[in-house]
């Protein structure tokens, strides 16, 4: 079982270096639908199979790290393997579309 990490610019450059799926959710404190996405995350992070990372990035603490991944919109969540964006979903997706982009970076 993991839980929902939170992510700076320094830890981000850390953790996508390893091999393992990552599913960031870019978000703010004051955004209804990212508060919305928080709980469908938690789950995630609990029913992974994968052992991805699981992480959330504040947009307005890591305005760069946001605008690294061309965020434009939040909630936006990306998967990413090596370094490479697999898949991007902008808005509150639930846990089994996300899951199944877990499944799919496995591939």
């Amino acid at each position: 079982m993991s839980e929902v990490i939170h992510l700076t610019t320094e830890a981000f450059h850390k953790v996508s270096s390893h091999g393992t799926p990552i599913l960031l959710d870019f978000w703010a404190p004051w955004c209804g639908p990212c508060r919305m996405q928080g709980p469908i995350l938690d789950e995630v992070a609990r029913t992974n199979e994968a052992g991805a990372i699981v992480a959330k990035v504040n947009v307005d603490e890591e305005p760069l790290l946001a605008s690294q991944f061309n965020v434009q919109n939040i909630p936006t969540l990306v998967v990413l393997k090596d370094g490479r964006i697999l898949r991007r979903l902008v808005g509150v997706q639930p846990v089994h579309v996300l899951l199944d982009a877990l499944q799919q970076a496995e591939l």
